[in-house]
């Protein structure tokens, strides 16, 4: 479909003429209801492409696995989200397609509203849906391929048949800013000071005259001012104490900032009121809940006749530090809204307009009708909060927002980027923001995916545990501090409650149905006039199945469409030691029996952050060497979990600690140079390795000292920014990066399979045991190629000489068993220790072994289909799958037992792509020819010696 996509490059469509800009668009062809090939054995029938809608105001971005489709008029928004390997619509409502927040403002980017039901979406339902002229409005689009978002610099092994960039198709829409007119008359929740005078304000530091005090009698120790405290209110629970002032005639805008500390109140709840001549309108937040509440925090509002208790239709603030409520009135209604800590103004209730004008505001604890009385019956437990902050504003002025002309709004650009792959059914997306204004604007927050998806399940109740996430993966090239996946997004991919889905089960409405895909701290970003800034890239993709291996097997081809280099595979030795006669020892027995990289590990001396130019030139004397004799070498640097001191350190938020306990700032002077030094270390000295411990883990930091960021809220970005670049940097050097931490879709090639280092001190047995376990639990979701095991030469964390291999001619089973272990999955292991081999016997063994990997490579670095998990009580096996190539399968089978095992096991062979007969061999023995039984299979008897391994390879 090449020429296809080629007749769209730089195509752009105006959304007010949106039949006659599809007109050129192809037809999407007509889909079975299952795909005739499954795309994990066969996926070259499946092309990105962009075609026309059902509707002439629509187009959709399919591959034949998924489908995405946009409706253009009146504003464009995601309309329809389908899985087409099964036939089901992902998608219940529709939603803007992003959230910017600038100069505190926050705007929606594009979408429809006025969906009568969120738990589905019908399509004539889609042309009644209106324009929300406060949201960004869609200008255009353009269809381009694919780019590169860096560099991937290939001269070592990997898979065969990988693109980069990935083929498929790009679709860039535009969006520009609403005027100001048009913000204020949507009724949107804008910062209080938007267009608006402020008239009257205090920070509570002292109690002027015009503040009247109530405080219950109820203890001696109720007070407004405790302790001296201005505003920090101590008294029982269910009591009152609040302070009133008058209000003029031109407020229409008063607000409040409470930390509502240990009150876990209920109709006694913190707030803010207003009193008019005839009623009183309370708005509060009510930490404690109420019953049937489970707990949940919620906000209530008095509206002068009755009480809402669950204000916000139940949504669940998680009151943690000082909140804001506001309350502004105009003719058309009273509107009550709240701040929490980070965020913008939202709206909790909206109730009608009032007649007359408010006489006074009063602030603290009131009972639910807004009176500064008592519960008799139950005064319950003293508490402590503080109210910090009041302010009141007038009238919305439009002139005082012609300051900022119109143009200025029409000059920043807002484009939503997708892109939909060739063969997997994975669609990323991102946004960019060009500021071409003459004036510098701050991106607060961005929400860059927002999906109001079906529900995994139904669950009336919630007490203890939520439905499941709907059955779709979600993660981010901004991801850290795990091994996880799932747990490495955690601080972006957020699957939370839909507000708007009244319908839904359960009671407290939390099924987790609402995908919204932001960072939790800033970004922050300053973008200067002629600047742009570029969001991560968020990747979704959903599964056609609930089966674990083939959930596990569709996210691994992701990787290795998506993330290439984690198809590299080297086979490393972490050397002990750095000095010249040692390394050279390791680096000759490496070439000897075919390792492929050598590591000055960790302990070894090496020291990565030494830039004098005589150790600079005796490193590169080690890489000179290194490559003459056809081995790559590198070396390991420790980032995070140390201290540096001086100033240089993260400075935490008050209550929170470092990840790994200590870290530097990459923003600091400190972290600045060190990335400085990493560079000019690659740069001179020919090195094409880093392992990278201790890599960013995402840690904040307040300081406001350091040159790399100006506080809290850019600190986050700002040093994923740093260390990103730099690996994929290295990424466009060919620099293999050996990272404990989820950085693959920004360069690195490998961590941990997953494995605990003191187990390395086990005895010799148990290791073996434990790495194939690691090696099975760990390759789920892993390539075999993107996990390193370990394989302890000499002592580590202890054990002893029952712990150690060395000296290897004694030891020489359990080092062979090591090895097969390792290779017989496809995983390459760091063997940390002087030296490889200390005999010939040894040396034969180990380079036999190393041979036998690489004649069957493509192979053992397939996919792993999980078998039987070891457990030391009976053979383990797994196997090995390459449907693509000559060799499609080699079975692993191992015996941790002392007497030798013969059985006859079942091998499941659909991932080899074989369908009727396979033909195995035993140890490149005899072939023998087998039927596939109709689920794919065959029973195969199996004979492995005592404390062996045996491999059959099945074609």
């Amino acid at each position: 479909m090449l020429i296809g996509r080629l007749a769209f490059l730089v195509l752009a469509c105006i959304s007010l003429a949106p039949a006659a800009a599809q007109s050129h668009l192809l037809t999407e062809p007509p889909h079975p209801p299952k795909p005739a090939a499954d795309w994990l054995l066969d996926n070259s029938a499946f092309k990105a492409e962009i075609y026309q809608g059902q509707s002439p105001k629509e187009i959709a971005l399919s591959n034949g696995l998924i489908r995405r489709t946009f409706r253009l008029a009146p504003n464009a928004a995601t309309v329809g989200l389908d899985n087409l390997m099964t036939g089901e619509s992902l998608l219940r409502g529709v939603k803007p397609e992003a959230e910017i927040t600038i100069d505190g403002i926050p705007y929606t980017v594009g979408g429809l509203k006025g969906q009568p039901n969120y738990a589905y979406l019908r399509t004539e339902w889609i042309d009644q849906l209106t324009n929300d002229q406060a949201s960004l409005q869609f200008t255009g689009y353009e269809v381009s391929e694919p780019k590169a978002p860096f560099e991937w610099k290939q001269f070592r092994h990997h898979a065969a048949n990988l693109d980069w960039p990935p083929k498929g198709v790009h679709l860039r829409m535009d969006y520009r800013m609403p005027l100001p007119e048009e913000l204020v008359q949507s009724g949107k929740s804008l910062p209080s000071d938007y267009g608006r005078k402020q008239l009257m304000a205090t920070d509570f530091k002292a109690l002027d005259a015009a503040w009247k005090t109530t405080v219950s009698k109820a203890h001696s120790r109720s007070s407004f001012i405790n302790e001296g405290k201005v505003g920090e209110i101590y008294t029982p629970q269910n009591t009152g104490v609040a302070v009133e002032r008058s209000l003029t005639g031109d407020v229409r805008l008063v607000e409040t900032t409470i930390d509502p500390g240990t009150d876990q109140s209920g109709d006694w709840a913190p707030g803010l009121a207003l009193i008019y001549p005839d009623r009183i309108i309370k708005f509060s937040l009510t930490p404690g809940g109420h019953v049937n509440d489970q707990g949940r925090s919620l906000f209530s509002v008095w509206d002068g006749e009755k009480q809402t208790k669950t204000a916000g239709e139940r949504v669940n603030p998680e009151f943690s530090g000082a909140v804001s409520l506001r309350i502004r009135w105009d003719m058309s209604g009273i509107y009550c809204e709240a701040k929490l800590p980070n965020e913008t103004w939202r709206l909790v209730e909206k109730l009608a307009p009032q007649k007359g004008k408010p006489t006074s505001v009063r602030i603290g604890k009131m009972d639910a009708k807004g009176q500064a009385t008592d519960n008799k019956d139950d005064l319950g437990e003293l508490v402590r909060l503080h109210v910090t902050h009041f302010a009141a504003y007038g009238d919305y002025n439009q002139t005082a927002t012609d300051a900022a002309p119109k143009e200025a709004s029409q000059a920043i650009k807002v484009s939503v980027h997708y892109e939909l792959y060739d063969g997997i059914p994975v669609m990323a997306k991102w946004i960019t923001i060009d500021n071409q204004s003459k004036s510098a604007v701050t991106l607060d927050r961005f929400t860059s995916e927002i999906i109001a998806a079906v529900e995994d399940g139904s669950a009336v109740e919630a007490r203890k545990y939520l439905p499941h996430t709907p059955n779709i993966h979600v993660e981010t090239d901004m991801a850290f501090a795990s091994f996880d996946a799932d747990d490495a997004n955690h601080h972006v991919v957020h699957w939370g409650p839909d507000q708007e889905y009244n319908t839904q089960v359960n009671y407290l409405k939390l099924t987790p149905c609402l995908l919204k895909v932001s960072p939790e701290v800033g970004p922050g970003q300053l973008i200067a006039p002629g600047k742009s800034f570029t969001s991560f890239r968020t990747f979704v993709m959903p599964f056609d199945s609930y089966d674990r291996e083939r959930k596990g097997l569709a996210q691994r081809k992701m990787y290795r469409t998506l993330a290439p280099w984690t198809t590299e595979n080297p086979l490393m030795m972490h050397a002990r030691f750095a000095d010249w006669d040692r390394v050279k020892v390791a680096i000759d027995q490496a070439a000897e029996v075919g390792f492929e990289m050598v590591i000055l590990t960790f302990g070894s001396g090496f020291d990565i952050e030494n830039n004098s130019p005589e150790y600079l030139a005796e490193m590169k004397k080690y890489a000179d060497y290194a490559k003459s004799k056809g081995v790559e070498i590198g070396g390991y640097s420790l980032l995070a979990s140390r201290k540096i001191g001086n100033g240089q350190d993260v400075v935490m938020p008050e209550g929170m600690t470092p990840t790994f306990g200590n870290s530097p700032c990459i923003g600091s002077e400190w972290g600045e140079a060190y990335f400085q030094k990493l560079y000019n270390f690659y740069q001179q000295t020919g090195f094409t390795l880093l392992e990278h411990d201790g890599s960013y883990p995402g840690d904040v930091c307040t300081s406001h000292d350091h040159p790399g960021h100006r506080g809290y809220e850019d600190s986050q970005w700002n040093q994923y920014q740093v260390i990103s670049e730099f690996y994929q940097w290295c990424r466009s050097q060919g620099i293999y990066l050996n990272v404990p931490d989820y950085y693959y879709l920004a360069g690195s090639n490998k961590l941990g399979m997953g494995y605990r280092e003191v187990n390395w001190s086990l005895p010799r047995a148990q290791q073996l045991v434990h790495t194939r376990q690691n090696i099975y639990d760990g390759s789920w979701t892993k390539q075999s190629a993107m996990g390193w095991m370990f394989v302890p030469l000499t002592e580590y964390h202890g054990g002893g000489a029952a712990a150690t291999i060395e000296p290897m001619n004694e030891h020489l089973d359990h080092y062979e068993g090591m090895i097969t272990s390792n290779l017989g999955g496809g995983v390459q292991a760091c063997y940390r220790g002087p030296r490889l081999y200390d005999t010939e016997e040894t040396k034969v063994m180990v380079k036999g072994w190393v041979d036998w990997y690489k004649a069957h490579r493509s192979v053992l670095e397939g996919d792993i289909i999980h078998m039987r998990r070891p457990d030391g009580r009976d053979i383990d096996y797994w196997l090995n799958v390459n449907p693509g190539g000559e060799e499609k399968g080699l079975l692993s089978v191992y015996n941790p037992l002392d007497v030798p095992v013969k059985k006859e096991i079942y091998v499941p062979l659909y991932y080899t792509g074989l369908s009727q007969k396979a033909v195995v061999s035993e140890r490149d023995g005899v072939a023998k020819t087998y039927d596939l039984d109709r689920e794919y299979g065959i029973r195969l008897e199996v004979d492995v010696p005592a404390n062996g391994y045996v491999w059959y390879l099945i074609k």
